[in-house]
């Protein structure tokens, strides 16, 4: 039975154009499956990759990446995320691709859809250390890449952060008017007026 299936699938390649596996790389392309990965990216919102950064340098991937190829300082000040909300940022985001083994686990532990997997495979260097070493500007795409890439994945994710985006407007929206009715409520009443 195995033997008929090879069989089968032998022949079949020379019939049916499914079946050709072959391609005349690199004049001809196959598109990437969207479940392929191959190293990591920042994912940023808006038009500025310093200041729709995504990632609040909480460097759990630092900790958790098993051949340790990322490395992230902190800043010491804060400046407002995608929300508006005041939040640390990665002064510094290094990530070694060639120590790098692809293995996902910075973008599972990551708490906010910061670090992404890209498809992009074709990084060939002269120089295998620096060219090799990505920086915070070289690792940072805009959040239409991630949707080209994994559209269904950027899906999901983008509908979780548009609906934790509104939980927080509707929070602050509520905190300033329960903010209004107080300071209405704390002046005291006007004078009633005195008949002539």
């Amino acid at each position: 039975m195995g033997m008929a299936e090879t069989a089968r699938n032998f022949f079949g390649s020379y019939v049916s154009h499914d079946r050709l596996t072959t391609v005349q790389y690199p004049e001809e392309t196959i598109p990437q499956i969207e479940s392929s990965r191959q190293f990591p990216f920042l994912v940023f919102d808006g038009d500025d990759s310093l200041k729709g950064l995504r990632c609040v340098a909480c460097q759990i991937c630092e900790k958790e990446c098993p051949p340790k190829c990322i490395y992230i300082v902190k800043s010491k000040d804060k400046k407002p995320d995608y929300v508006g909300k005041a939040q640390f940022y990665p002064a510094t985001f290094d990530i070694d691709l060639s120590v790098c083994m692809s293995c996902q686990i910075c973008v599972e532990v990551c708490p906010f859809e910061a670090i992404k997997m890209n498809t992009e495979f074709e990084l060939s260097t002269h120089d295998r250390f620096s060219g090799l070493l990505m920086n915070k500007p070289q690792l940072a795409k805009p959040n239409a890449h991630f949707q080209r890439i994994h559209p269904t994945e950027a899906a999901e994710v983008d509908a979780r952060l548009n609906f934790e985006k509104g939980k927080v407007e509707a929070k602050a929206k509520a905190d300033a008017e329960a903010k209004a009715k107080a300071a209405a409520a704390a002046r005291p009443p006007a004078p009633a007026a005195v008949a002539a």
